[in-house]
């Protein structure tokens, strides 16, 4: 498949209500693409390079929220989420992270990097069974992002990629919940194809920036700055929090993960 970046999401009005634009200083930088699709390395990468052109940079990665941690770490290990529940949890770890830490930033003209935003929830949820409206009624509270990339990976690649860095696939990720096969490596195919195909759905709806997540890991880099300089550049360098403002202004906690 092409690593060339999709049309903007001014090109597909469709997307446009979903969520409320951005109206400040702020940018927010996302990354979208199934288990072992690498978008979590591309995304360290892009916002060490953001720091390093002397921007301020955040970062907030999905189900982080200390609001629901112990709650999300506790039905996971004794299995006892059903599709909604779940559901609603990663909702509230998304609407504490919105509330309490991405706006602060973005209104202060920080630029946040989100691994995974609300498209997880719309891609994942449904996967499990969830109803594709109700979903993407229940987040409609978000921000629309500045950028959004998705990165695009074959199942197996995929598959490779996770068994080679830890001994087993893990419950959930593998859908394992859904009794889709007692085999965990073929209910992971199974469930993450799902995923996949709703991902793919939603490529051109939400302005998704593709990148081909089978390309080297300098490559898919090179192809996220092109974008992040041809679509935020000036905005960049105008509108943004700058490094050195931050340290002046004592505002140290914009480096906080959450």
């Amino acid at each position: 498949m092409s690593g060339t970046a999709s049309s903007s999401l001014q090109d597909h009005p469709l997307a446009l209500p979903l969520f409320a634009p951005n109206r400040f200083r702020g940018k927010l930088i996302i990354v979208e693409g199934i288990d072992g699709s690498g978008k979590s390395t591309q995304l360290a990468l892009l916002s060490q390079w953001l720091r390093s052109q002397s921007i301020a940079v955040a970062f907030s990665e999905w189900n982080s929220s200390p609001l629901v941690r112990q709650t999300m770490r506790r039905g996971k290990r004794k299995k006892m989420f059903t599709p909604t529940t779940f559901s609603l949890l990663h909702a509230t770890d998304f609407a504490d992270r919105m509330e309490r830490y991405i706006l602060p930033l973005l209104k202060a003209g920080a630029v946040v990097c989100a691994d995974r935003y609300a498209y997880t929830a719309f891609a994942r949820d449904v996967a499990r069974g969830v109803d594709r409206q109700w979903v993407r009624r229940l987040y409609g509270f978000a921000l629309r992002p500045n950028l959004s990339f998705y990165f695009r990976v074959p199942l197996d690649v995929a598959l490779g990629r996770i068994l080679g860095g830890r001994n087993a696939i893990k419950y959930y990720e593998a859908g394992m919940d859904l009794e889709l096969s007692r085999n965990v490596e073929e209910s992971f195919r199974i469930f993450q194809g799902r995923i996949l195909h709703e991902y793919e759905a939603m490529t051109q709806e939400m302005g998704f920036q593709v990148i081909d997540a089978t390309l080297s890991i300098e490559e898919q880099q090179q192809q996220m700055r092109s974008i992040v300089r041809k679509k935020l550049g000036k905005s960049l360098q105008i509108g943004t929090l700058q490094d050195g403002e931050r340290r002046k202004n004592g505002s140290e906690e914009i480096s906080t993960v959450l």
